[in-house]
Formats: structure tokens, sequence, C-alpha cells
């Protein structure tokens, strides 16, 4: 006999259909057996539900910190650069404007464009988008 959908039927035993067949259980140590098991399956559940919570967001952040960081290297060694080459072309294209007495002044406007720099990057920290987070606003939004 087949139904509707190709698949053969249950065989009916007096009169009630078999939904779900189960298991026999003919002594206590199989229904013990069936509760260790669930109770490992739980287990195993919470381990990798916290694995889930816990380093996912741990990865994110790592990647986070790790191209800060990066960045910050990267942009750090790009201004120690252009701050050398403003010091070397101060001393050597300039003539003798910084000869003699004024030997010194180079060094003086380097140092005063490496001031000028860090107090740039200082100000957009302090007035960016993170401040702004933290008086209650939102980070997306500039006021």
């Amino acid at each position: 006999m087949l139904l509707a959908a190709g698949c053969p039927a249950a065989p009916q035993l007096s009169g009630r259909r078999n939904v779900a067949p189960t298991e026999e259980k003919s002594s206590p140590s199989g229904a013990r057996r069936s509760v260790a098991g669930s109770g490992g399956e739980v287990v195993q559940l919470v381990i990798d539900y916290a694995k889930q919570e816990t380093l996912g967001p741990l990865k994110g952040l790592m990647r986070f910190v790790l191209f800060g960081v990066s960045g910050s290297v990267a942009l750090s060694v790009g201004v120690v650069v252009l701050l050398v080459a403003l010091l070397r072309a101060l001393q050597t294209e300039t003539g003798s404007t910084f000869s003699g007495k004024r030997s010194w002044l180079p060094y003086l406007i380097s140092a005063g464009a490496a001031v000028m720099v860090a107090a740039l990057a200082a100000w957009r920290v302090t007035k960016g988008a993170a401040a702004r987070s933290h008086k209650g606003g939102d980070v997306g939004v500039r006021s």
C-alpha cells in the first residue's frame, strides 16, 4: 500500500499507528545511559555556546587592535620620515639662510612641526567620535 506522496505506509498494529517508534527499555541502565548522554549533550552545547560568545568577539577585538596598532605604527613612521625630510630640506635647499649662528633654526622649525602634528592628533582624539560617544551622543552624528 502506498501513500499519496509515494512512501510506503507504516504497518498498522491493532488499529494504532506508530508515529515515532521508541526503544523498549528493559533495564534501568538504559535509562541512565540516555540521561547521561543528554547531560553530555547539554555540556557540549554549553561549551559550544561559550566559545561562540567569547572567542568570536575576542577574535574581532584582536583584529581591531591589530589593525589599529599597525596603522598607528605606519602613520608614526611616515610622520617621522616627513619631519626628517623637512629638516633635510631646510638645511640644504635654503642656501645660506640657516648657516652660521642660525644653524639651529631648521631643528627648531622641525620640532615645531612635530609639536603641531602631535597637537592636531590630540585635538582630533579629544574632539572626535570617541569623545562624543562618552558624552552620550551617537558616534556617527557630528555636532
